[in-house]
């Protein structure tokens, strides 16, 4: 009966939003004003053949991650995404642990910045949506999984990036991610997800066992980054980390002054770097 209510849910849902209102093109015909199943396959990181399996009721058991990233990808409210949970028979994640449910209005927000790299991470700093000009800014990370979609696990474990530090900013960027990862674990300390990922960067990262252990505390404040972009080359922008407190969110900003250099290339990259992501 569950796995019934919850492919009806889905396509409910799945029928009001509309591609607009999620950022994807509206070009062609459709039968239906709302998404298709492709489209919140894409939304959501999964595949359209479990999206069609859920609807019809052949897969009864989702992982709350992915039921997470269905309530993002359908702009669920919080009445519904504690209902949408409900009908995975899993329980809604509570006060202990991170929160990863972003609201209808800071999704608005980043429907609005298109022109705009906005990126969305949770306290812990795992990234959990991001718009076209920061995938186009950054590099497309909708293929990451687990702990690959996590800042503080990519830059300690050396994963590839654009970003070029020099080795004083590093040092500084360093402190301030592993700062910030203790506050958090303070305010969650029954978070098991979080808890088993600092156990193991500290296994894996010999830099970030050191920082961790010096006990280092405060928050990861906004900063100019310098990105190596393979398009447009080598661009400077401010990166403004702004806190959506009641959800405890972070929400990456990244901009170029009027009439500078960055700001044409970022401009450009509006053009020909979202291209190529669709192509």
């Amino acid at each position: 009966m569950a796995a019934t209510e919850l492919g009806q849910a889905l396509r409910r849902w799945r029928d009001r939003v509309s591609p607009d209102s999620a950022g994807l093109p509206t070009g062609g015909h459709r039968r239906a004003a709302g998404l298709r199943r492709e489209e919140l396959a894409l939304l959501a990181g999964i595949s359209v053949d479990y999206v069609t399996r859920l609807e019809q009721g052949r897969s009864a058991n989702p992982s709350g991650q992915v039921v997470e990233a269905l309530a993002r990808a359908l702009r669920l409210s919080g009445d519904e995404r504690a209902y949408l949970f409900r009908l995975a028979e899993l329980v809604p994640p509570g006060p202990e642990m991170v929160p990863a449910y972003i609201t209808p209005s800071v999704q608005r927000l980043l429907g609005r910045l298109v022109d705009t790299p906005v990126g969305v991470s949770d306290a812990a700093m795992n990234l959990l949506l991001a718009n076209p000009m920061y995938a186009a800014l950054m590099g497309d990370q909708s293929g990451l999984r687990g702990f690959e979609r996590n800042g503080v696990w990519r830059n300690f474990l050396g994963m590839p990036t654009r970003v070029r530090h020099t080795p004083q900013q590093r040092r500084a960027f360093e402190v301030g991610m592993v700062a910030e990862l203790r506050a958090t674990a303070v305010r969650y300390p029954a978070d098991r997800q979080l808890r088993r990922m600092i156990e193991e960067l500290r296994t894996k990262s010999k830099r970030f066992a050191e920082l961790w252990d010096a006990g280092v505390v405060g928050r990861l404040e906004a900063s100019r980054k310098t990105i190596e972009h393979p398009q447009v080359g080598r661009l400077t922008l401010d990166c403004d980390v702004l806190r959506v407190e009641g959800n405890d969110l972070h929400v990456l900003v990244y901009s170029a002054e009027p009439g500078t250099e960055a700001a044409e290339k970022l401009e450009l990259l509006s053009v020909v770097g979202t291209q190529s992501l669709v192509e």
